[in-house]
Order: C-alpha cells, then structure tokens, then sequence
C-alpha cells in the first residue's frame, strides 16, 4: 500500500509538493482551505482570513527563467515578469500537465496535526480537518506544510504613538487593492520593502502626496537590468557565485553597489542603508527612483508619532496626512501544529530549512519556508523531492 502523504495548502508549494508525491509513488492528498489553487498568487477583490492576499497590479519581481518548475517550462509567449493573472494562467497548466487537481480537497482546513501514540516507530500522524462545519479525521505516514509565509500581517502599532488618536483611515498593506481609495489624499506609507515600494510608486499616481517612511533605507534593484535582460538571470549565475566566494563579502558588495548608485545614487535619494547591499533582502522597483525626482514620492525617517491629522517624523518634520499605509510585513505561524515547532521572531529552526530536528522520526517537512534571493518555486521543488525521498527512507 502506497504511503499517504497529507499536504498542507495549494499554493506554489503545495502543488509541487502534490507532483513529487507522485513521482515517487506516494499518495497525496492536499488540503486547501480556499476554493481554488494558486496561494498568494491568487487575486481577490476581499481579503480572505488565512490567506495572502495582493493588489490587483502585482507583477512578480523574479523572471520566468528562475521561476519556473524544472519540468514544465513557462510557454514562449508569456512575459519574462508575469502579471498575477499569468502566473495563475501557469499553475493551472502546470496543475493540468500532471493531473493534480484531483489531489486536492478543497474548502477543507486543517485544524490539528497530532503525532499518533505508535509515533516513535511508525512516524504516523493524525490529520484534523474541517469541511463545511464537518470535522474528519485520517492518518496519514508524513505531512508536508505548504501555508507560505504571507497569511498574516505583521502591525506594529504598538511602536507608533499616537495612531489611536489618528482620525484618518489606516491599514496593512494586504488590505490595498488599488490606488483610487486614495485619490487626492496625502498618505504615508510604512516600510520600504517590495510591497512598501510598490504602494509608494503606485498610489502617487492618485494621492496629491506620497510619503514613503523607511528606519533604515534599502538597496533598490531593478527588474530590467542590463541591455534590457531580467536582473536575476544577470545576477544569479554559477560565475557570479563562485566569484562571491573568492572575493571576500565585502569586495562583492563594494561592486554590486557601485553599479546600483551608478542607476542613481541612493545617498542622494534618502535611501542608503546603513547594511550592506549582499547583507539583506533587497527591494525591486523600476519605477521609484522616478517618482522621488519628480516629488511625487517624499522620502521621510521613521515616524516618531502620529497627532489627530498628522505624521511627525524623527527628523522634526511635520505633515498633514490622510491615510497610512502599514506595509510592516508578514508573520507567520502554525496553530494546528500543537507546539513541534517554535516560531521565535518569524524564525523556524528547521534542518536545511525542511526538517525539525528533535522528532524521533522525520516525516513532517516543511515546504516553501524560506527567504531566498529570488523565487521560491524551484527551491520548494527541490524541497519536496528531498523530502518525499527521505519519507521513503532513501
């Protein structure tokens, strides 16, 4: 009999998940909470409690090239940086290829994950699950937990005096859909990672003013890099890696970000970090830099604390504004997991990032639980085909 693998979430991850299962000659059986595939990728016009959620202009910042699955190639006339709507073109045709849809269960979330009392030798566990108000049960031989890190938003408020007393609206960055809420207002938006950024750049284009809040700055990449080529596939070759290792960091990051602040020099635009370019995540946005010099956007600090109607900055700086954005980030957890993992500081200790280290046996793996420098989907791939092959004591 066929080894039965539960699979946590139908996302980018679960669903190479689901295929590796396959491959190897185990029986998957995938659990989603939503109606449909596609994770994070997926567009709603309302966020879903438990699920990321994107604004409708989102374009993915790696290129097909480095996104795509191994054995299922983006087609020829997609874009090098798809759209969410083609992305979600691409999983269903990668979902169709390999006959997955009929591994999952969908509207179906699981509510507990619970090592059966054999555990210390059969590495079994018990799968809670709940359907339409009906809860099941089923054991199954290893789970792999595909839920993404995006589910829930990270907001701080606690770290921003004064946002109690704020009259205007504000809200995470997962709740922004499109940048007509804020037509003609003066909005402040908080952080300026991808989707940070990304707001900034885009409800500029109907606020009268946009102020965009970092601590700490950040390094800005952007997509189309040299002679028009998708950065990654500039950035991300066996060369430039073994060069990263015979220079030391530091000479790597010296080049890297002369050829940045050549594009435009950060100093200049109120976003110098004080990390270093190789140390951190960075941003990707074409667009920024043209809508600081053209004061669309307003570079500002921190925000020290918030009045009725205002910003004040750490600078002294004072503005009336309308409405904040929080683009602070995700944090992510397990509730049905009954404590085998810790989440410490949105850390997971977890062997190569998939296994816990201190079960007796290793059948729970964790699929997708990483930041990389570029896209997630090969890198769960290998995840899943590591981890079915190690469920099948290879």
């Amino acid at each position: 009999m066929a080894r039965r693998v539960a699979i946590i979430g139908g996302g980018s991850s679960g669903l190479c998940a689901i295929k590796a299962c396959l491959d190897e000659g185990l029986e998957p059986v995938c659990f989603e909470r939503s109606g449909d595939i596609g994770g994070l990728w997926r567009f709603e016009e309302k966020p879903e409690e438990g699920r990321a959620s994107i604004y409708r202009s989102v374009i993915i910042n790696t290129s097909k090239e480095m996104m795509c699955f191994s054995d299922f190639p983006i087609p020829d006339d997609f874009p090098n940086y798809m759209h969410h709507s083609k992305i979600m073109e691409y999983f269903r045709m990668y979902a169709r290829r390999f006959d997955l849809l009929r591994h999952i269960r969908f509207r179906t979330s699981v509510r507990r994950v619970a090592k059966r009392p054999d555990f210390a030798t059969t590495g079994r566990w018990e799968v809670e699950t709940e359907s339409e108000g009906k809860q099941e049960s089923a054991i199954f031989d290893a789970v792999m937990v595909c839920t993404g890190h995006h589910c829930e938003a990270h907001l701080p408020l606690h770290t921003f005096p004064g946002i109690e007393k704020f009259k205007g609206r504000y809200l995470h960055s997962r709740d922004y859909k499109e940048p007509q809420e804020f037509m003609d207002k003066r909005v402040v938006v908080i952080g300026i990672g991808n989707s940070g950024s990304d707001l900034a750049v885009e409800i500029s284009q109907a606020a009268k003013q946009v102020f965009l809040s970092t601590r700490r700055g950040a390094w800005v990449l952007n997509r189309v890099g040299q002679q028009g080529y998708p950065i990654d596939t500039i950035i991300t070759t066996r060369m430039k890696i073994i060069l990263k290792y015979l220079l030391t960091a530091s000479v790597a990051s010296d080049y890297t970000e002369k050829q940045l602040n050549m594009r435009f020099d950060h100093i200049n635009y109120g976003l110098k970090p004080n990390h270093r370019v190789l140390d951190q995540h960075p941003t990707i946005n074409d667009d920024l830099p043209n809508r600081i010099i053209s004061g669309r956007v307003l570079v500002k600090p921190n925000v020290k604390q918030f009045t009725e109607t205002s910003a004040i900055f750490e600078d002294g700086t004072k503005e009336d504004i309308d409405a904040v954005v929080f683009a602070t980030g995700y944090s992510f957890s397990f509730p049905f997991l009954e404590g085998y993992v810790k989440v410490v500081e949105n850390q997971v200790s977890l062997y190569k990032y998939v296994f816990p280290v201190d079960l007796e046996k290793p059948t729970l793996a964790f699929i997708g639980y990483i930041q990389p420098l570029g896209a997630i989907m090969p890198i769960s791939e290998m995840q899943s085909r590591w981890a079915t092959r190690v469920f099948k004591g290879k």
